[in-house]
């Protein structure tokens, strides 16, 4: 039941519409997180879910079509370095700035309204990559591109988080999230096809790469319609009527399904609501109110980025330098790698809302890291070949991308609502940005020196990092599990029953 405070209007399900300023007390959270699994929860995954293939498609695409397209003849003028270089680097750039800006504009508009914005923002960008007569034109939709990948990380996992019920929030955030890697596998696959000269032409066959990222984001634009804003930010924002109608909506539909009646929730909040919230008071709550947490975020991004650019940066070229695979055929080994990584999250997603969060997470890496270091002395000392190493690669990165993904995971459900698309931007910037950079400049040139001692130091960073992430997830790490959101880390707009103005959030911990 939501009931209205002194503002005004009618308590009861389906009363009042609410207003910024004023004070209501409601169970919409309670509601949400004891719902079974249902089509509706269906609608969301897929909805919401499957941008990440896109992602993982974009940027194996990339790489992969980097040595056609400044090939004589592809249709425009660029070297190879230049897509590998620049292009990644704005594409990375682009992911970053839209992640900071689209996180503020989430918090600030809500959940639904920015995640069809960066679908959109995402679409119209690929397609005019596709059309690119240019170098300058390339580079600048590749940022564009990016601007949109990046935004639609801090709008849909915060919606995500806020839609799924709390016994279920782990695995389906993990699975999500590792789901990249499945558009990794099918860029992989796609470029040797479309890049066939046999069956496209030259100038024509990367063009139609980038077109059918654009046909798969139509068709995931054309499902996310139909996904709901985020409830608890409704309530928030003083939409509490809207908010109350949609769970109702939602709970008809299940109990038509199921022909029982729902239990009746257990808790209700009292929150005072709200417009917007300002950088100071979000810098306050992250750095002030929740230090611990924070350093756990940024010790779980940038451990990850390093562990995955100490491999993908030197994958290609260590399997033709070291093993003499042809350059044609790694895309082929790369599939095996991603789908090694996607079945990470699938398998062990479940037991992060089972086992608990502190013991999987820095599990994870610790595994990921200890195998990396156990792969560099392997390598160093020549007991492998191509298909060992990228089965040592598979095991690697089974753990590495659960525990990637319940990074993501991490700083979406520890923060209070008001901060929480922002503080992902944030935290997935700080990564990206240590991927996107450093990692070239520090894995580049020692991957694909030819040198084996400068590609087990390679590893050894990329390991060594992963590992203090995993040390600090096993004291810092919070039990999130099975728990709500609004008891993880209480909204700021909460008021305590004794008290006449909003609660700062409890202690971190």
């Amino acid at each position: 039941m939501t009931a209205f405070g002194p503002d005004g209007g009618r308590g009861g399900r389906g009363g009042g519409t609410g207003g910024t300023g004023g004070t209501i007390t409601t169970d919409v959270p309670a509601r949400l997180d004891r719902l079974p699994w249902s089509r509706w929860h269906w609608m969301i995954v897929i909805g919401l879910g499957t941008v990440w293939i896109l992602d993982g498609l974009e940027v194996t695409v990339v790489g992969n079509i980097a040595s056609r397209l400044s090939e004589p003849g592809s249709g425009l003028s660029i070297t190879d370095a230049q897509v590998t270089g620049v292009a990644a680097a704005l594409y990375v750039a682009g992911a970053c700035t839209g992640a900071l800006v689209f996180g503020w504009l989430t918090d600030r508009h809500g959940r639904k309204k920015l995640f069809l914005v960066t679908l959109g923002v995402y679409l119209a960008a690929t397609a005019l990559t596709a059309v690119s007569f240019s170098a300058w034109w390339f580079f600048l939709f590749r940022f564009l591109t990016g601007f949109g990948i990046g935004g639609e990380y801090a709008a849909i996992n915060s919606a995500i988080d806020e839609l799924i019920p709390r016994i279920y929030r782990g695995r389906v955030d993990l699975i999500i999230n590792g789901s990249f890697w499945l558009g990794a596998m099918g860029g992989s696959l796609l470029s040797v096809l479309m890049l066939n000269t046999g069956v496209f032409p030259l100038n024509v066959g990367w063009r139609l790469t980038f077109a059918f990222g654009v046909v798969l984001g139509l068709a995931i634009l054309l499902v996310r319609r139909n996904v709901p804003e985020s409830p608890r930010w409704m309530f928030i924002h003083g939409r509490a009527a809207g908010a109350e109608e949609l769970v109702a909506e939602a709970e008809r539909r299940i109990e038509a399904r199921t022909g029982r009646r729902l239990p009746e929730p257990d808790q209700a909040i009292t929150v005072r609501t709200r417009k917007s919230t300002g950088f100071v008071e979000i810098a306050r709550t992250l750095l002030r109110t929740y230090p611990r947490r924070a350093f756990l975020g940024l010790a779980l991004f940038i451990g990850q980025a390093f562990l995955y650019n100490a491999i993908t940066f030197g994958f290609g070229s260590i399997l033709v330098r070291f093993f003499g695979v042809p350059s044609g055929a790694t895309g082929y080994y790369f599939a095996v790698i991603a789908f090694g990584n996607f079945l990470g999250p699938l398998l062990l997603g479940r037991l992060f809302d089972t086992v608990g969060r502190r013991p999987m997470i820095s599990s994870t890496y610790l595994l990921s890291g200890v195998l990396l270091f156990l792969t560099a002395w392997m390598f160093g000392d020549g007991r492998l070949g191509a298909t060992t190493m990228t089965a040592c690669w598979c095991a690697v990165l089974f753990f590495a991308s659960a525990g990637a993904s319940a990074a993501y995971l991490t700083v979406s459900e520890v923060f209070p609502m008001e901060t929480r698309a922002l503080a992902i931007a944030f935290f997935y910037a700080i990564g990206t940005a240590a991927g996107g950079i450093s990692g070239p400049l520090i894995f580049s040139d020692l991957t694909q020196s030819g040198v084996v001692a400068d590609t087990v130091l390679a590893f050894s960073i990329g390991a060594s990092l992963m590992v203090a992430a995993g040390l600090v997830a096993a004291f810092l790490a919070t039990p999130a599990e099975r728990r709500s959101l609004e008891d993880i880390a209480e909204p700021l707009s909460a008021r305590a029953a004794t008290a006449s103005a909003p609660a700062s959030g409890p202690a971190d911990g």
